[in-house]
């Protein structure tokens, strides 16, 4: 089975002007982010505002673990590890999303952080966003049909030839 999440991504910043701007700066952060961790040298540890926003973010919804249940939104543990420097970019579930999406995003805010869902490529909270839910119907809906079309037999080649014969 094919493991979907629902990610975001909050950072310490300017405000971008616009959900475009938004978009860049997230792709750019995203690259340094990458480029950081493929390299041998040792990761910045994250800043000041990042830690606050795990732990207000955990006061909430605690820590993934063995007993954890369905209102738990994440998708990993420990949360702190997917902080790099000044951002951090973590998975949820999408039912867990569909939960703790807005949530979240209203915490950034109160801690004066940027919130990203590259999902749907909009800086959060906004209240005309697309809900958590309905980015996770479409999702799964998605892979639905590509794994319909990847159970269907291909019409061509030596192997469906092999398989016709009678």
């Amino acid at each position: 089975m094919r493991h979907m999440s629902y990610d975001l991504a909050v950072w310490d910043g300017p405000q971008p002007s616009s959900d475009a701007d938004a978009s860049a700066e997230y792709e750019r952060r995203m690259d340094a982010m990458e480029e950081l961790l493929d390299s041998d040298g040792e990761q910045p540890g994250p800043t000041d505002s990042i830690p606050a926003f795990i732990d207000a973010a955990l006061a909430r919804f605690p820590e993934l673990d063995d007993d954890s249940g369905p209102e738990c939104p994440w998708a990993s543990a420990p949360l702190a590890a997917d902080a790099v420097g000044d951002i951090i970019y973590f998975s949820m579930t999408f039912s867990g999303a569909g939960l703790a999406r807005d949530e979240l995003a209203d915490i950034a805010s109160a801690l004066g952080l940027i919130c990203y869902d590259p999902q749907i490529e909009q800086m959060l909270p906004d209240p005309a966003s697309v809900p958590a839910s309905t980015v996770s119907q479409a999702a799964y809906a998605a892979l639905a049909e590509h794994l319909h079309a990847e159970e269907q037999p291909r019409e061509s080649g030596w192997l469906a030839r092999l398989f016709k014969r009678t």
